[in-house]
C-alpha cells in the first residue's frame, strides 16, 4: 500500500463523489448552498399550503363580517402560564360630537386562543363540511367552563368572541382571514398563468429555433412586437374592454389568459436560443438520421438538455404575473367584489386619508412584497445551481 493510499481517511471513503451524481443531483446540491433561496422557497410552500387550505387557517370567511367593530386595530397576541395564548378583549367609544370610533384594549377580559378550535362551519374547498379552524376562540370550552356571557353582541361596548390580529377593514371584516383567501387567487393565477405561458414560450420558441429561416424571422418579429408594446397601458385596455356583467369566474380565467398573452415571448426567446445551439449536436443528427420526426426531437431530445433554464425562466416570470393581476385589481379592471384577491383588497388604500388613519388596511402590500422578492431570490438560487458559472 502507497503512502497516498494510507492517508486517506474512512470518511472519505464515506463521502460520496460528485462524479457519479447526476444532473438533478448536482442542482440541489448547489441549491441547498443558497441560505436565501432555500428560505424562499420555504416561505412560498407555507403561503401555497395556507392558500391551499383557507378555509382551514382562515379564523373566519372572507365575508364574515361586524360592522360595530369597522377599522378596528390590531389586536396584540399575549402569553401566559396560566391563560396560555390569548387577546385582550377590545372595548369600543364612540365621540359624541364626531362619530369617530377608538379602540382600547380591555386587560381585565381575557379571551383564550386555542388551536384546532371549533368555530365558523365552512366546507373545505367546497366538499368537507368542517367548523375547526387552524386558531381560534372555542365556543364550545367557553360554553361548558361557563364562561358564554363573553359570547355576548348585544353589548355596544364589548367585542364578541372574535379576534383581529391584523385589523378590520371598514365593514368588520377580518383582514388575515382575506389575506389567505386573496392568496388563494393572487397565487393561483400566476401559476395557471405559468402553465400557459410554458406551452405557448415552449412551442414557438422550439418551432422558431429548429426549423430557423424565414419561419424563425416571422417569428422572431412577432415577439419584438409584442414585446415593444407597454405593458401597463395593454394591460388598462384589456381591462376595461371586459364586460362589467361577467361573473367573477370568467374575469379570473380572461386576467389569467392576459397575463399569459403577454408572458411568453421571454421564454420563447430563451428556448429558441438554446435550440438554435443545440440543433446541430451530434445526438441530434443522429435521432434525425434514424428517421426521428421533429416534434421527437425536439422535445425527446433537445429541450430536456436545458430543462433546468426553463424551470429557472418561469420561476422569475410568477412575480410578473401576480403583480400584473394584483394592478389589474387594485385599478378595477381586474377582479371585483365579492372576489377577493390581494388587489382587490388594496383598492381600500386609494385613499390616503383613510391609509394615514388606519395603516393595517397595507398589510395585503407586504405580503406582494414579500412573495415577489421570494420568487427573485428562488429564481437566482435555481440559476446558480443550473449554470454556477453563469456569475462569473
Amino acid at each position: 500500500m502507497t503512502r497516498k493510499s494510507k492517508n486517506i481517511s474512512p470518511k472519505q471513503h464515506d463521502k460520496p463523489s460528485t462524479e457519479i451524481l447526476s444532473q438533478w443531483q448536482l442542482i440541489a446540491r448547489r441549491f441547498a448552498k443558497h441560505r436565501l433561496a432555500v428560505a424562499s422557497m420555504f416561505f412560498l410552500t407555507v403561503l401555497y399550503i395556507l392558500a391551499i387550505f383557507a378555509e382551514f387557517f382562515a379564523p373566519h370567511s372572507s365575508q364574515w363580517q361586524q360592522l360595530e367593530y369597522a377599522y378596528c386595530p390590531p389586536q396584540p397576541i399575549h402569553f401566559s402560564l396560566e391563560h396560555g395564548f390569548y387577546i385582550c378583549a377590545m372595548e369600543r367609544h364612540v365621540d359624541p360630537v364626531t362619530f369617530r370610533r377608538t379602540f382600547t384594549e380591555d386587560r381585565r377580559r381575557v379571551i383564550e386562543l386555542d388551536f384546532f378550535a371549533h368555530g365558523e362551519s365552512y366546507k373545505l374547498w367546497g366538499l368537507i363540511p368542517m367548523d375547526r379552524h387552524f386558531l381560534g376562540v372555542d365556543r364550545n370550552a367557553l360554553a361548558a367552563s361557563g364562561r358564554a356571557e363573553l359570547a355576548s353582541e348585544n353589548d355596544p361596548g364589548r367585542s364578541p368572541l372574535t379576534f383581529y390580529i391584523l385589523g378590520a377593514d371598514k365593514y368588520g371584516r377580518d383582514i388575515l382571514s382575506r389575506i389567505i383567501y386573496g392568496a388563494r387567487v393572487s397565487l393561483s393565477v400566476g401559476v395557471i398563468a405559468i402553465v400557459v405561458t410554458f406551452i405557448l414560450g415552449v412551442t414557438i420558441g422550439g418551432i422558431s429555433g429548429y426549423v430557423g429561416g424565414t419561419v424563425d424571422t416571422v417569428i422572431q418579429r412577432m415577439v419584438e412586437v409584442i414585446g415593444a408594446i407597454p405593458k401597463l397601458p395593454l394591460w388598462l385596455a384589456l381591462g376595461a374592454v371586459m364586460p362589467g356583467d361577467w361573473s367573477p369566474l370568467r374575469v379570473y380565467f380572461a386576467i389569467t389568459i392576459v397575463l399569459s398573452l403577454l408572458g411568453w415571448t421571454r421564454l420563447a426567446r430563451v428556448v429558441r436560443g438554446k435550440l438554435l445551439s443545440l440543433r446541430e449536436e451530434d445526438y441530434a443528427t443522429a435521432a434525425r438520421l434514424l428517421g426521428a420526426g421533429h416534434g421527437r426531437i425536439i422535445f425527446r431530445h433537445l429541450l430536456p438538455g436545458f430543462t433546468s433554464h426553463i424551470i429557472v425562466s418561469l420561476t422569475m416570470s410568477v412575480p410578473w404575473m401576480i403583480l400584473g393581476e394584483t394592478s389589474l385589481s387594485f385599478l378595477g379592471l381586474g377582479l371585483r367584489p365579492p372576489v377577493v384577491s390581494w388587489g382587490v383588497m388594496l383598492q381600500a388604500c386609494m385613499n390616503m386619508t383613510t391609509v394615514a388613519n388606519y395603516p393595517w388596511l397595507m398589510a395585503p402590500v407586504l405580503f406582494i412584497i414579500f412573495t415577489v422578492l421570494s420568487f427573485n431570490f428562488l429564481g437566482d438560487g435555481l440559476r446558480d445551481a443550473a449554470d454556477p458559472y453563469s456569475t462569473r
